[in-house]
């Protein structure tokens, strides 16, 4: 089909650039050095080097951020979903995708303007059970969710699957 197996992690780069806790992030990295010119001139009554600490602070979230994505890489085939997890300690878990019942999109429109949503999927899977699957701030989110969509429709014609929806009136 399209390119598979597809891999995707959450974008470190478009939490930066897509969230508004992204921008704050920023904020805080430029206020170090402006704040240490503004207080190297006599202008804030600190020393110099105070205002490097949002600098420093801004640079911990940032790696936090980058390395919880890290922790986690989506493997998109076309019979299934696979979720890897863990830096140290490692696990797998598939989705079928013929099991899948929804894939939403969700995106701010500061999402939309860094190209990046949040995909969530819900299907019958035990994967899924206790709440949903969200692959959040990911690149190309649009086209992927249509990718994967495609690709369950796919994967149910190949095993014959029909998803059957029983409301409570027909109980």
């Amino acid at each position: 089909m399209q390119n598979l197996p597809h891999q995707f992690r959450s974008s470190t780069l478009g939490w930066l650039l897509g969230t508004i806790a992204g921008w704050g992030t920023l904020l805080l990295a430029i206020a170090g050095p402006v704040g240490m010119v503004l207080a190297g001139g006599g202008i804030l009554p600190i020393p110099a080097w105070a205002p490097l600490t949002l600098s420093v602070l801004a640079l911990a979230i940032i790696l936090w951020i980058w390395f919880e994505n890290l922790a986690a890489r989506y493997d998109l085939s076309e019979d299934r979903l696979t979720i890897r997890r863990g830096i140290f300690i490692k696990s797998i878990d598939d989705i079928e995708l013929y099991r899948v019942k929804d894939v939403r999109l969700d995106f701010s429109l500061i999402n939309q303007m860094a190209g990046i949503g949040t995909i969530s999927i819900d299907s019958s899977d035990a994967t899924t059970a206790s709440q949903r699957l969200a692959m959040r701030h990911v690149a190309g989110a649009a086209a992927l969710r249509e990718q994967i969509r495609s690709l369950v429709e796919a994967a149910r014609l190949k095993r014959r699957v029909r998803e059957v929806d029983i409301g409570h009136d027909a109980i």
